[in-house]
């Protein structure tokens, strides 16, 4: 059945039963950090793309796609971000939807593989366009959960762009009821949380994303949960905003457009009203897979993602 292919294909396991592949003109990078196995990609598809321990991470196709869903709504729920702290994003494209924020005074980012933010910084200019050099950033490379145990800064939003909750990888006990916690002590009054949460399809909804809603609904007051096809993965992805204060609504897109235009200072080619209402309206069976799960995410029974 494929004997008719030629060149190079890069070959990503989606679901256990289905795997994806990809014509690459170029293998930029390809090494190992003390933490993963890392690749930065050219195909004539998606454009350059990075892959973590097998996972694609982003592209240049439709990372904004990504970046902008996890950025600006949890961003623009609150009324006047000053200090944002980023957990993990190392392309830095994260760090440049933060930055488009006109209240942004100060930015921690902190990633644990400072290999991967230099190899991002090399081989991904498009992803971070340079976003490394504001001053407004403190970049970091230590452990998430001991840097919040002691840290004396508070945040106004906190983004967790993390790798997936793999059992063999580096992030899975920051989806964790505890971490969670420790997280939430660092917010200011009216402080925000998002996450992004993993694939929400019908075929991977319950791996992890409504165990994640599910955690972060038993630690905060509110929480909403979005979705965002993202072509390069393959399926739905799904992120949760948390918080004690009240959140927009699915409808609110209105009030989204009039943020947009006072308080971004560059133009977004993803996120708007529209979108927005479509990323908050879910379809049934995500409704449903939210209202019954019971799960809570511990470090003591930790889910992970196939």
């Amino acid at each position: 059945m494929m004997d008719n292919l030629t060149g190079n294909w890069y070959i990503e396991s989606v679901y256990p039963d289905l795997s994806a592949m990809l014509k690459t003109t170029q293998v930029v990078y390809s090494g190992n950090t003390k933490y993963q196995k890392v690749e930065v990609l050219d195909s004539e598809v998606y454009g350059r793309s990075l892959v973590l321990d097998g996972k694609t991470q982003s592209t240049e196709l439709d990372e904004h796609m990504y970046h902008e869903a996890l950025v600006h709504p949890a961003m623009l729920m609150h009324p006047d971000p000053k200090v944002v702290f980023i957990g993990g994003g190392g392309e830095g494209a994260t760090l440049r939807e933060v930055l488009t924020h006109s209240s942004v005074e100060k930015v921690i980012m902190l990633d644990l593989d400072g290999e991967v933010v230099d190899i991002c910084k090399k081989h991904l200019p498009n992803h971070h366009r340079g976003s490394f050099d504001d001053p407004r950033l403190e970049l970091l490379h230590e452990d998430a959960r001991a840097y919040l145990d002691n840290c004396p800064e508070q945040f106004d939003v906190m983004i967790m762009d993390l790798v997936d909750p793999l059992e063999a990888g580096t992030a899975y006990l920051l989806y964790t009821e505890e971490y969670y916690k420790t997280a939430k002590s660092k917010l200011r009054d009216g402080g925000i949380l998002v996450t992004q949460s993993g694939p929400i399809g019908l075929l991977a909804i319950e791996e992890c994303f409504s165990t994640i809603f599910n955690t972060l609904s038993a630690v905060f007051k509110n929480t909403r949960a979005a979705q965002v096809h993202i072509p390069a993965f393959y399926t739905l992805w799904g992120f949760t905003i948390a918080s004690d204060s009240n959140l927009f609504s699915p409808n609110d897109g209105e009030i989204v457009e009039k943020l947009i235009s006072e308080r971004i200072s560059d133009s977004l080619k993803f996120y708007d009203g529209i979108t927005h209402a479509n990323m908050f309206n879910l379809p049934k069976f995500v409704r449903d897979s939210i209202r019954t799960e019971s799960r809570i995410n511990r470090d003591s029974s930790p889910v992970f993602m196939v």
